[in-house]
């Protein structure tokens, strides 16, 4: 599975749902899937303008676990 670390990158920056969104220019329901981790697909884009916003790399704002169900 892959995880998604934005919720904590806003929460170490006291950063809310809509101030990325106004940050970044992306929907607020995009940047809320990602927050949730409820996300199915996330366009280069939106990485693009994550990873800008936050000042990191995608390994940082995604992580890849094995799932234990496998």
């Amino acid at each position: 599975m892959i995880r998604c670390h934005l919720s904590r990158m806003m929460g170490e920056r006291k950063m809310k749902i809509v101030d990325v969104a106004r940050e970044t220019g992306l929907h607020r329901n995009t940047v809320t899937l990602l927050y949730d981790e409820t996300a199915s697909r996330v366009d280069l884009d939106t990485i693009n303008r994550l990873c800008k916003l936050f000042g990191c790399t995608v390994d940082d704002l995604f992580e890849y676990v094995p799932d234990p169900r496998d």
